[in-house]
């Protein structure tokens, strides 16, 4: 009998903006997010003798492993190898991605229905966004409508297909981190209250540009209100990552691309990646090739990625037999 293997894949996320950290009106953070094609984590997992995780993200895996193990009272091993993994305290998600694609893999080759919101909430994801949960069942861009009394990530109250021509440009700084973990937490404690007054533009720019730019694929409408909301948003965390750009040499790169032309110029969560929105491929290509003619990707590695408008893959699978090695004589 042949062993199963379980493959998932799940998308990174850009992070376009919060609505209101300041909890003005009851909920606190909400967030705007898109789906991305790339890059993603893929896992593979199969029933073993014993725990054996390889690839990268190995440590965080078998912690995540451990969580499932329990709350799912599964005694038995595990051979999951993570054949790639979304770059970690880069702004993409990569920690939400990577816990909940193997929660969803290990469920599916268990046979047991899943449960996004409550592992989420097991494994520590979605304290202040519901957007990384919600992108493993379906992509898109979408709007949560922030933290309230409940345990589980807050709630997506928007969500529409991303425009299929239109491409993200995203910078990567090599050997860059934003924020993360006790510091990001010690960010928000010390950080002055978001102001009513942006909260309350940021809202109204969602609700006006952003989401009408996306239903009616107007580039020049939603590249506007993200532009402004990074603009607040960024002015917000300004003290605690260095300026409006945590990095920057992304954001000599932005602004450089916003003057050839680029729209919707940001960073995504603390970064340090950034990010710009073209209308079609050819378009992004050109930014790139103008961008670095003029020396502004120095030290940056610039992908041009598509929008995703469905969620994780999950696929069960008969794993492939091992060839046999045939000795020659003669």
């Amino acid at each position: 009998m042949t062993d199963e293997v379980v493959h998932v894949s799940a998308p990174a996320r850009l992070h376009l903006g919060f609505l209101d950290p300041g909890a003005h009106w009851g909920r606190r953070f909400g967030g705007i997010g898109l789906a991305l094609e790339e890059p993603e984590t893929r896992l593979a997992i199969a029933k073993s003798d014993s725990v054996q995780v390889t690839g990268p993200e190995a440590r965080r895996i078998e912690a995540h492993l451990a969580v499932m193990k329990d709350r799912l009272d599964l005694a038995g091993g595990y051979r999951i190898h993570c054949e790639s993994a979304i770059p970690a305290h880069a702004g993409l998600g990569s920690g939400t991605q990577l816990a909940l694609a193997l929660a969803c893999g290990l469920r599916r080759l268990e046979g047991l229905p899943l449960d996004i919101e409550g592992d989420a909430n097991a494994l520590g994801r979605g304290k202040r966004s519901g957007l990384g949960a919600s992108f493993l069942t379906r992509g898109g861009l979408a709007v949560d409508g922030g933290k309230g009394d409940e345990e589980t990530p807050p709630p997506v109250v928007a969500r529409f297909d991303f425009p299929e021509d239109w491409r993200i440009v995203l910078a990567f700084e090599r050997d860059a981190a934003g924020i993360h973990g006790d510091a990001e937490i010690e960010a928000f404690a010390t950080l002055p209250r978001f102001s009513r007054e942006a909260a309350g533009e940021i809202s109204a720019l969602t609700l006006m540009q952003v989401l009408p730019g996306v239903a009616e694929a107007d580039i020049n409408l939603f590249g506007q209100g993200v532009a402004r909301i990074q603009a607040l948003v960024g002015s917000h965390f300004a003290s605690a990552q260095g300026g409006v750009f945590a990095s920057s040499r992304v954001a000599q790169c932005m602004e450089c691309l916003a003057d050839l032309g680029a729209h919707g110029i940001g960073q995504s969560s603390w970064g340090p990646t950034g990010f710009a929105f073209a209308p079609d491929e050819t378009s992004a290509k050109t930014l790139v090739a103008r961008a670095g003619e003029r020396g502004a990707t120095q030290g940056l590695d610039l992908q041009i990625v598509r929008g995703r408008n469905g969620g994780a893959a999950i696929e069960r699978r008969e794993a492939e037999p091992v060839p046999v090695r045939r000795s020659r004589t003669g």
